[in-house]
């Protein structure tokens, strides 16, 4: 069966002539830090700082090239609590928060605080 495919910035980059991390994508790589077995739910995508970031463009079109993103795989499990994004006919999460509240739906790990 498919996994879902989680595109993250790496933890270092160059950008602004200094090296540099996402904070959104730290996020991400903490909650799988904590919960490993998230990890094995999804295939981990490292993608560039440049825009457009081709691998996830290449699925969900121009325009749609966040990072973090999660994209489902066909017939992946969604949760009620959440709304999904629909491009490229895939439906995704654009966002670390939106991405730990489905992990959270869906595997009982905590929801993030404000989230």
């Amino acid at each position: 069966m498919p996994r879902d495919t989680l595109f993250c910035l790496p933890p270092g980059f160059e950008s602004n002539g200094r090296r540099e991390f996402c904070p959104e994508c730290a996020e991400i790589w903490g909650l799988l830090a904590w919960y490993p077995a998230l990890k094995e739910t999804v295939d981990v995508v490292y993608v560039g700082i440049d825009h457009p970031r081709g691998q996830i463009v290449s699925l969900l079109g121009p325009g749609k090239h966040n990072a973090p993103t999660l994209v489902l795989a066909e017939g992946s499990p969604r949760t009620p609590d959440v709304t999904y994004d629909e491009a490229g006919g895939y439906a995704f999460l654009p966002s670390a928060r939106l991405i730990a509240r489905h992990f959270a739906g869906l595997y009982g790990t905590p929801m993030p605080r404000g989230g």
